[in-house]
């Protein structure tokens, strides 16, 4: 599989939750805890960054906040996001083990999206998720066009913050069940930023 070919995410089952992590994956059970946008989460994303490239160097091709503590004014989990891009996120030896000499550990292992890969530090002040890409793979673009329409749109900054509450107040057996029922909203919205002038807010 080539990584400029786009594999739709679906939802995921917790046979696949389960198959992906390389531990337990972790049960929930209760609503999603958001807290409201702390102007301190650039700088700690700064400080994460650097921590990445020191560990990697030239490995890490990029590094990058997303999620919504990227947003300027998004209430969040209290976790912080960020993506990394590599020469080929398969070949986790490249960055695996300095990334876990400074302190992350591999958590989530899927083939066949994309050959993602999570690491989680969560041994810092905060809790801090890292995902993995190689080079060219679509979703790459598509986290940091989803990152920048909210950072600029203040209508789809705002609906997708009355998504975030809104889904929050229910219980979640899993996290990723929580991500996945946000689906529609993010493809919209993804799709408003591939194409500004079609904005429909019906």
């Amino acid at each position: 599989m080539s990584p400029a070919e786009e594999i739709k995410r679906v939802a995921m089952t917790d046979e696949e939750i389960e198959a992906a992590h390389l531990g337990q994956a972790p049960i929930l059970d209760r609503e999603i805890e958001l807290i409201e946008y702390d102007p301190a989460w650039p700088a700690l994303y700064e400080r994460e960054a650097a921590r990445i490239r020191g560990a990697l160097g030239p490995v890490a091709t990029a590094v990058e906040h997303v999620g919504s503590t990227s947003i300027p004014g998004m209430p969040a989990k209290p976790i912080l996001d960020l993506l990394l891009v590599v020469a080929d996120s398969a070949r986790e030896a490249a960055y695996v083990p300095p990334l876990e000499a400074a302190g992350y550990r591999l958590d989530i292992r899927e083939p066949d999206w994309y050959e993602h890969r999570v690491l989680r530090r969560p041994e810092s002040e905060i809790a801090v998720t890292l995902h993995v890409f190689s080079e060219g793979c679509p979703e790459i673009e598509r986290m940091l066009l989803f990152r920048d329409r909210l950072r600029s749109d203040d209508a789809d900054r705002e609906l997708y913050a009355r998504t975030k509450r809104a889904l929050a107040r229910r219980a979640w057996k899993r996290l990723q069940h929580y991500a996945d029922a946000k689906t529609e909203v993010v493809e919209a919205i993804i799709a408003r930023a591939h194409s500004p002038a079609g904005r429909d807010d019906g």
